[in-house]
């Protein structure tokens, strides 16, 4: 089903310029953009996946990752295909590629209004726009995400970052919180292994920091491409002057996925020490995943532990009824970071 597409610009000749993400693909009359699911029709730029849904779960906002918004909570999370990378590692590839590889499969439409309704049905604090990257289809999240708002739910992006200011701009007052995924800290891995650019990520996280949309970084730590020391330290220092030592950085633990198989899982001490090296540089709240250990949140000044978790099973245990820390009243970052569940 074709649906109008937003942000684009007419050039005068057939073309249209979509300002959707960074690519800012220029695209022919009949054809589609690096996502493959925006076309040009005769002039006009349409979204081919507006509400073609290929996943609908409920998960706990933990899984997103989100460990400083609504802890315990739900968050109603859907994808389109499609995706605006081509990450030889992604986890979820039968899903982000899909245009890529084979025609997408006819499904049953599902309109904005019945995403919000079953949010509230199954008892969700929030709507996460997530598995692929979001912003393909916008216009379908900006819709669902006004409407969600008008009953009293949260907006989230699980993203890589790649859009627009202008995107940006036009959902801040949608968009509550997002995860970013900075997935190296040098251009010649993002150009060469995702087709992208490390700029406009980059960009799109000091945008949202200003806009007030609370903000987690994760980052995989791919063995023999994103590793070195030396970059990490330079990552966790852009997060510290940027974005703000209370952002939380999130360090996933590498597995083989999809065309990356020639090489084996992260060593956990190298994890560790990236931790290490954060909290040195002053960075209040780093976490491992894809690892067995604790995940906790701890008060920043005096150490007390705060939230606990096992698993995506999480307890508010230090914090008392204003967001403090129980033994110095220090403020926890976040948002909604009183008490579990919805």
């Amino acid at each position: 089903m074709l649906h109008d597409a937003l942000l684009y610009d007419e050039l005068g000749d057939g073309s249209v310029r979509c300002n959707l993400c960074a690519h800012r693909c220029v695209i022919k009359e009949g054809k589609r953009g690096i996502c493959r699911v925006r076309e040009n029709r005769e002039g006009s730029l349409y979204m081919l996946v507006y509400g073609n849904l290929i996943s609908q779960n409920v998960d706990p906002i933990e899984k997103k990752p989100l460990y400083h918004f609504y802890p315990g909570s739900r968050a109603y999370s859907i994808a389109t295909p499609g995706c605006n990378f081509r990450c030889e590692w992604c986890q979820n590839w039968q899903i982000s590629q899909m245009p890529r590889i084979m025609e997408m499969p006819e499904s049953k439409r599902i309109p904005p209004e019945a995403v919000v309704a079953d949010a509230i049905k199954y008892g969700c604090k929030s709507i996460a726009y997530t598995y692929t990257e979001p912003t393909i289809f916008f216009e379908y999240s900006y819709d669902a995400a006004k409407l969600a708002k008008e009953k009293g739910l949260n907006n989230i992006y699980v993203t890589n970052g790649f859009m627009t200011p202008e995107m940006l701009e036009m959902f801040a007052p949608y968009l509550d919180a997002a995860n970013v995924d900075i997935k190296a800290f040098r251009d010649e891995p993002y150009r060469r292994l995702m087709g992208g650019r490390l700029e406009p990520v980059l960009e799109s996280c000091r945008t949202m920091k200003s806009l007030g949309v609370w903000l987690e970084i994760t980052t995989l730590i791919v063995p023999g491409m994103n590793d070195d020391p030396d970059e990490l330290r330079a990552l966790a220092q852009f997060i510290y002057e940027d974005l703000g030592p209370d952002t939380p950085w999130h360090l996933s633990r590498f597995f083989p996925q999809y065309k990356m198989m020639d090489r084996g899982p992260t060593d956990e001490e190298v994890l560790a020490q990236t931790k290490e090296t954060g909290e040195s540089i002053g960075l209040h709240y780093i976490y491992l995943g894809n690892v067995f250990g604790s995940t906790n949140t701890y008060c920043k000044k005096c150490g007390q532990t705060l939230i606990e978790r096992t698993g995506y099973m999480t307890r508010v245990t230090g914090i008392d009824a204003d967001g403090r820390c129980k033994s110095c009243e220090t403020a926890l970052d976040g948002v909604g970071m009183i008490s579990p569940g919805v």
